[in-house]
């Protein structure tokens, strides 16, 4: 650290780091949702979620993992803890978040819980979860109904829609960790009755081993037994034969429950149970109370303390335990007991003091400051409560576990089977642990932004794990998520390893080299897959297929092409040749250390060149991306017999190409003379062929512009990203323009293809229904548009001026374009002059009521003209960007106003 002075937490990361004390040993590594997933799926038709639905899943032993609520395990997954509840009224015990699957949501699979990730430090030192529970019963049948009845035109009905929590008949559910050491976990539970009238509710905080021993995966099973209950304190103890005895300390409960976590094979197969305690005991003894009956059994592989109480109106209870390696001395859960929380409170206030930035005023309003910072918190603590355990062994998964029935043969053949070299166990950072609890490899590469402002050898060592052979296939594929792991995202990962080096480097003063080298070679070894899969044509214009921007286009860009063509893909192109520049600045940076990376440099500044005349060129038997009378790039659908149709969809795809730019100063240059020299001779020989030109020079300015865009058709790009009748909304870019209000539609071999701006969800079932690339904002497409938005501006300065938004008559520097898009972005969730945050789509309870106002989602992305969020609502995963928006504009602002003291104070002299 350039600064000497670290703060606790920094020095808890060091410790882990430098001397590997286990501070990361335990975490929120917990799933919100392990049925339903890939992993779990043995069908004969990959219905992941028809044959694992939530109704199984408290009485069914999890293979690949486990969930629950606000829960923690230890890295491996072997013991887990979480939070169940009771109100009296539910039907079943809340052990897990409920939300409609992928066919029952009129807009595909959501969460339908309130819930919300209040803090969290990198070394999980500190947690703090919030979960809403109604006193009423939990209305299933209701959102399944509901939702099913309405239709695509129609928005999602949630919870807060049924009036459950009217008269604020709910509790509020806290959960917070604080470790005492790295494995000694101190827990509480607060309960608070929202509500004027008293209300009964049981909680029940739950100790379980995931099952191994079902699988063959461990010979001794596991126990938990009571080993002392007589004090004011109880201790169960829990022995694993691979990590060894637990102690589990907790306030004398009204009964004392242990099972297995085992199958119910009588419930759900009507197969006799080779004994009666089973993985969903606690509900049968609890709900239908037959405690006699559980009391019988002392010892488990899962139990739980059962804790009675009636709150008073408005009144709350604390319930407290401990898990510790080590038998703690007297009064574990006394007086020391809330030292340490109240210690490891304040070190993370301490932490987040060195994140947000010191003195920032937004917009000139020093008191939405706190409201800045609320947001921050709340969105790094998403990211870090996001890390999961995940575990799948692509080998074992096909073929099945020694002594459980066989999957069907048709795996072998079927999804995912051509990744045989699979085999993934780590703790990875998932888009969100409900909706999707499975890695999606171009989302981690944003998620990483954010976490390298908290931890840069997580985001680090999360980037060099999806390059390891464990992970990449042998061809060199990054593999994309478990619902299909061969299929084709934006190429981010090196992009992601840029920014997360750059942002440690600024952060320590000190360049980590030896990450650049380990993941340069790999990435070596995925751009050729690129190259070599993805241009069919051997014309340097790719083609892609999927790339993550699903229903964008006007048919399923993944699928077979009507006419029996190839897409030519504006974006797909404009993605390869991002990856271009990133590696040649990479290797720039690495040439710093080590000349012998001048060679590569030349080859990625080759291609890059390749690839932006193929973008741009028109001529004789050639159409190229670039239409000159609209000023706008679009897809080209090639068909037999060298026909090509463009595709004039204004969207994201023609705006992509901003993405690949890359400012090389004098002075990068004059350390690398054999690249200089190469690289003026090819600009050279390029200008006598008349070819395309991509290095641009401004002026007197002896730096060197690489851009995939033309100034002059910058400026007509940025004119439509600019006008609000297009791009531009008061919540950021839409993904489609608001001129397709009116359809597009096009012909293609007598068919009709076409899209209309739909700025919420989806009206189609295409890609499951949930995602919507045709009007909404979308953070991580944002994010990259303000990025190379900062670093066209870094070489044109003042040069280059804009129409902010178009039509205004308010000009702009790209800098200052960029900060605005920062501020529309921020303001999603900022409260308004009423209270009201544009997240939360107008729903009164979290502009006015207390419990609700300081409480901020992160959807998955913002309806086009309200901001409202839509899709995935704990997606803090790349829409947790926004936390590294606020500390960059912070910065930014910072700078101007001291800027603006010095003027003025030379002023008054």
């Amino acid at each position: 650290m350039k600064n000497n002075s670290l703060s606790k937490e920094e020095q808890r990361l060091n410790d882990y780091r430098q001397n590997g004390r286990p501070w990361l040993k335990w975490g929120p590594y917990l799933s919100e949702r392990q049925w339903g997933t890939v992993r779990e799926d043995y069908s004969e038709g990959g219905t992941a979620w028809d044959f694992f639905p939530h109704d199984h899943a408290r009485s069914k032993s999890y293979r690949w993992g486990e969930d629950g609520l606000a829960g923690i395990s230890d890295e491996l997954q072997q013991l887990c803890f979480a939070v169940a509840l009771w109100n009296g009224n539910d039907p079943i015990l809340k052990e897990r978040l409920f939300g409609l699957t992928g066919s029952e949501g009129n807009h595909g699979e959501d969460v339908k819980e309130l819930y919300y990730y209040l803090d969290n430090t990198p070394t999980h030192a500190y947690m703090k979860h919030l979960y809403k529970y109604p006193q009423a019963a939990y209305p299933y049948s209701w959102l399944l109904a509901e939702n099913r009845r309405r239709g695509r035109n129609e928005q999602e009905f949630e919870l807060l829609d049924t009036g459950i929590f009217n008269d604020n008949k709910y509790f509020d559910v806290y959960t917070e960790y604080a470790k005492a050491s790295e494995e000694d976990i101190l827990i509480k539970i607060s309960v608070y009755n929202r509500g004027k009238e008293a209300a009964p509710i049981k909680v029940l905080p739950t100790l379980w081993f995931r099952n191994l021993w079902s699988f063959g995966l461990i010979e001794n099973k596991p126990f938990m037994s009571l080993q002392y209950a007589n004090g004011v304190s109880d201790i169960v103890k829990a022995s694993h034969p691979e990590i060894g005895d637990y102690y589990f300390y907790f306030e004398k409960p009204n009964a004392h429950l242990f099972t297995e976590n085992e199958t119910n094979t009588e419930r759900l197969y009507n197969f006799p149970n080779d004994q009666p305690y089973k993985k969903d005991a606690f509900h049968k003894a609890v709900i239908e109370r037959q405690m006699d009956w559980i009391s019988a059994k002392t010892e488990g592989t899962k139990f739980a303390p059962l804790y009675e109480r009636t709150i008073a109106g408005g009144g709350s209870v604390e319930f407290r335990l401990r898990l510790s390696k080590k038998m703690v001395g007297k009064d574990p859960l006394g007086a020391d007991f809330e030292t340490v929380f109240s210690q490891r409170k304040n070190e993370a206030d301490e932490f987040y003091t060195t994140i947000f930035p010191a003195g920032t005023t937004y917009n000139k309003q020093p008191t939405t400051n706190n409201d800045q910072q609320n947001i921050q918190r709340q969105a790094l603590a998403g990211m870090l409560w996001s890390k999961q355990y995940f575990n799948i062994d692509i080998p074992r998964w096909l073929n099945g576990d020694p002594g459980q029935p066989a999957p069907p043969e048709s795996r072998k053949n079927g999804r995912n089977s051509q990744w045989h070299s699979l085999n993934n166990e780590d703790i990875i950072s998932m888009p969100d642990k409900w909706e999707y609890p499975w890695y999606a490899a171009w989302d981690l590469a944003f998620h990483c932004v954010p976490l390298a402002m908290v931890d840069a050898n997580f985001a680090k060592n999360q980037l060099i794990l999806f390059l390891r052979e464990w992970y990449m296939h042998p061809n060199g594929q990054i593999p994309a998520y478990e619902w299909a792991f061969g299929d084709v995202n934006p190429p981010v990962h090196a992009w992601s390893c840029l920014q997360v080096f750059k942002m440690d480097r600024d952060k320590t003063g000190t360049a980590d080299f030896d990450f650049l080298k380990r993941v340069f070679q790999k990435l070596l070894l995925n751009f050729t897959w690129w190259v070599n899969r993805k241009d069919s044509q051997g014309k340097n214009v790719f083609e892609g297929g999927f790339l993550g921007l699903d229903n964008i286009g006007v048919f399923d860009r993944s699928a077979p092409l009507p006419g029996g063509g190839h897409l030519e893909q504006a974006d797909g192109t404009a993605w390869m040749a991002m990856y271009c520049l990133n590696m040649l600045e990479m290797a720039l940076l690495l040439c710093e250390e080590d000349q012998s990376y001048e060679d590569v440099a030349t080859k990625f500044f080759e291609h890059f060149v390749y690839i932006a005349e193929s973008l741009n060129r028109i001529g004789k038997d050639w159409t190229g991306a670039w239409d000159e009378e609209e000023g706008f790039f679009y897809d080209i659908l090639a068909l037999p017999g060298h026909r090509y149709h463009p595709l004039k969809v204004r969207s994201l795809v023609g705006l992509s190409t901003m993405f690949a730019v890359l400012r090389i100063t004098d002075q990068t240059l004059d350390r690398v003379p054999d690249f200089r020299k190469r690289f003026n001779w090819f600009l050279n020989y390029r200008r006598q062929l008349a070819d395309y030109q991509v290095a641009h020079n401004v002026g007197h300015n002896s730096d060197v512009l690489l851009s995939l865009t033309h100034p002059d058709r910058l400026r007509r790009l940025l004119h439509a990203m600019l006008d609000e009748n297009e791009f531009l909304s008061k919540g950021g870019i839409r993904s489609v323009s608001k001129i397709h209000e009116t359809p597009y539609v096009v012909n293609i071999e007598g068919q009709d293809f076409g899209l209309q701006y739909e700025p919420g969800e989806s009206t189609t079932g295409l890609f499951g229904g949930n995602s919507n690339w045709r009007g909404p904002v979308w953070f991580p497409m944002n994010y990259l548009l303000i990025n190379s938005l900062r670093e066209y501006h870094t070489y044109f300065q003042d040069d280059f001026k804009v129409e902010c938004p178009t039509g205004s008559g308010q000009w702009m520097n790209l800098g200052k374009v960029a900060d605005d898009l920062s501020r529309r972005l921020i303001s999603n969730f900022e409260k308004g002059e009423h209270g009201e945050r544009p997240c939360h789509g107008g729903e009164e309870r979290y502009a006015t009521d207390p419990h609700f106002k300081d409480l901020v989602l992160f959807y998955e992305y913002f309806h086009g003209d309200t901001a409202r969020g839509v899709g995935a609502s704990h997606q803090t995963g790349w829409t947790g960007v926004v936390a590294e928006l606020i500390s960059s504009i912070g910065k930014q602002e910072n700078k101007m106003g001291k800027m603006e003291q010095q003027k003025a104070g030379l002023e008054t002299v």
